[in-house]
């Protein structure tokens, strides 16, 4: 039994597929500003990149706000920066956007107010790492129970596998989305992509939104 909220696709390329998702989802937007919040990683730069080869009569970047799901605290032009590798692999590519809102680990407050302005996000693109957390939700986190209203939050990883501090939203500024979109890829995802579809109690279990799709390639999804 899947124990995975959302639904599944299994597939070649990640990339091609989670293009062609966010196309769909900007066809279908029920508003002409179209909300789109990014993460990091190498997977999700790949897919990045993949989106920028859309043929700009598919998506028109001028009607799309762009938001992250969250960030390292390190410098804007840090290699590890996410906001960094979002210019580099999609908006330098497609031209200018609507608005384009980073975040600052010293300024959580900002990006508080940000969202509470959003009371829905048209599309949240999210990541798995190997150790079940999702965005910047680590196992063993205060993030993980924010208190009601907080929607953004500074955090970090209490098992110290992934460094610097981090500014992630919380599991309820994600439930805002209208589709989250997972996407995993490789086989050191293998082991947590499994974990979860037994049921283990891990951060990226706790997604939810009106729609959860899980884009994943055969090595992720093959049973540990």
């Amino acid at each position: 039994m899947d124990l995975l909220p959302g639904s599944v696709r299994v597939v070649e390329d990640v990339a091609g597929a989670f293009a062609g998702t966010v196309v769909e989802a900007f066809a279908t937007r029920p508003d002409p500003l179209f909300t789109l919040v990014l993460s990091g990683g190498p997977t999700a730069e790949r897919c990045y990149q993949e989106l920028a080869k859309t043929p700009p009569e598919m998506v028109d970047w001028g009607s799309v706000e762009v938001l992250m799901g969250d960030e390292r605290c390190v410098a804007a032009d840090h290699p590890d920066a996410n906001q960094g590798l979002v210019h580099r692999a999609l908006l330098d590519q497609v031209g200018p956007v609507a608005s384009f809102h980073p975040m600052c680990c010293d300024d959580v407050a900002s990006y508080q107010r940000l969202l509470e302005d959003h009371s829905v996000l048209d599309f949240v693109h999210l990541g798995l790492g190997p150790d079940g957390h999702t965005a910047s939700l680590f196992p063993g986190s205060a993030a993980l129970d924010a208190p009601p209203g907080t929607l953004a939050v500074r955090t970090a990883d209490p098992g110290e596998r992934n460094p610097h501090e981090r500014m992630s939203l919380t599991f309820e500024a994600i439930a805002r989305a209208r589709l989250v979109v997972f996407t995993v890829s490789g086989d050191s995802k293998r082991a947590a992509f499994s974990a979860l579809r037994a049921g283990a109690d891990l951060p990226a279990a706790h997604v939810r939104a009106t729609r959860v799709l899980w884009i994943v390639d055969p090595p992720a999804a093959s049973p540990s």
